[in-house]
């Protein structure tokens, strides 16, 4: 007789959408536990501008890799990958089935997939681009990827000074695209994997963005970036809703320019989201305001859970 294996369910969609509330209705409904794999929502120093679930929503299921680290921390995927893959072992003990949520793809794969096998590159080729990222601006180096390797342009965060410089030297050092090396076969997992994707209309999803960062604003989120901008140099904090913002503390731009440019510079993260995740055909896609209960009643036919 076969052994019916776990089942991992990886919720996924772009940011604002309602991942984190159908996550936890999924392991209300499961008696579960909650994975994320929204890498920005690792930060302790990190909480408004990064969403992090409400009290409300963290007691509602427990939650793992929620400002687990520290800014100071040096945090890779590949350290996320090993750490959930061994949670998840003993989680599997308890639960038959366990939830992963988070929009950053990269995460999401390393999980379910493994991670993809880049070559050892010289480390004066990551010297010299930090040197002309300082010397010439980002444009320059996004100008560079976009000409040289144009898919992965269109994927990661070219704002992400540190994404743009990794894809640069994985090229100059390899001669290879740095797409390239993302064609590996999936790892095979001690556990099967189920994929709800959620999706709405862009005007909606944009909508959603905006109305969301209005309540960051609100809520602190300029007192929290105040906080951090001695650290503004710091990796984690190469991101939207914090760069922007410390480009408003150097006087660079206005308060109000500074919260127009996260608006649109979410909105780009958010369509590359969309991009990411549609090449995944594993993933069962339903309207962001479906009933949760529909959700999880489809998701039981399909496991027989």
């Amino acid at each position: 007789m076969k052994i019916k294996k776990p089942v991992l369910i990886c919720i996924v969609g772009a940011t604002a959408i309602g991942k984190t509330a159908l996550a936890i209705k999924i392991a209300e409904a499961f008696s579960t536990e909650i994975i994320s794999a929204d890498s920005r929502q690792f930060y302790q120093e990190m909480e408004i501008g990064t969403a992090v679930p409400s009290t409300e929503e963290l007691s509602a299921a427990k939650h793992h890799f929620i400002q687990n680290k520290s800014i100071f921390e040096a945090y890779s995927v590949g350290d996320f990958e090993r750490e959930v893959i061994a949670l998840l072992e003993h989680l599997f003990e308890k639960h038959q089935v366990v939830v992963l949520v988070g929009g950053s793809g990269l995460y999401v794969d390393a999980v379910t997939n493994g991670l993809d096998n880049f070559p050892k590159i010289d480390t004066s080729v990551r010297k010299r681009l930090k040197e002309e990222y300082t010397e010439n601006g980002i444009g320059f180096i996004q100008k560079e990827l976009e000409e040289v390797d144009v898919e992965t342009f269109n994927k990661i965060d070219i704002n992400n000074p540190q994404r743009v410089i990794r894809a640069l030297e994985i090229f100059r050092g390899s001669k290879k695209k740095y797409s390239s090396f993302l064609q590996k076969n999936a790892e095979k997992r001690n556990f099967d994997t189920l994929f709800i994707g959620l999706t709405a209309d862009r005007e909606i999803i944009y909508d959603r963005i905006n109305r969301r960062v209005d309540f960051m604003i609100e809520n602190g989120l300029i007192e929290e970036a105040q906080n951090l901008y001695k650290h503004k140099e710091l990796n984690a904090l190469q991101t939207v809703g914090y760069r922007e913002l410390f480009q408003f503390f150097d006087g660079t731009i206005s308060k109000e320019e500074a919260i127009s440019e996260i608006k649109k510079n979410t909105r780009r993260f958010a369509k590359r989201q969309s991009t990411w995740f549609r090449k995944n055909e594993a993933i069962n896609w339903y309207n962001y305001n479906t009933n949760p209960k529909e959700i999880i009643t489809q998701i039981k036919a399909k496991n027989t859970l």
